[in-house]
């Protein structure tokens, strides 16, 4: 009987998690959108910091809700996401480098 009861506490557990992601999700787009359509009372650089902003929260959000990756111990899916990042990460600056080099040596 216990197991049954962990397992329908465990669902119940995900669910709320689903939904304060989902919420979270909607509300930081929502803000996202906003600072867009209202662009005659805010600067440029304001407008891309509230972006910018919002997309790091809403990342971290949809890790922690939608993934389910906690720091308090160390797993697996914690780590190929740090490893997905950093390969991101050297594809999209090696890039902009090797075309930044390529287009000093064309001039």
């Amino acid at each position: 009987m216990t197991f049954l009861y962990k397992k329908i506490s465990l669902k119940k557990n995900k669910t709320k998690s689903y939904l304060i992601g989902t919420c979270l999700s909607c509300f930081l787009t929502l803000i996202s959108f906003l600072s867009i359509t209202q662009t005659q009372n805010i600067s440029k650089n304001v407008i891309f910091i509230i972006i910018l902003s919002s997309a790091i929260l809403q990342s971290i959000a949809q890790v922690v809700c939608f993934l389910h990756i906690r720091t308090n111990k160390i797993n697996w899916k914690l780590i190929s996401l740090i490893f997905t990042i950093l390969i991101i990460f050297i594809l999209v600056f090696g890039s902009y480098w090797i075309m930044s080099h390529l287009h000093e040596n064309f001039t």
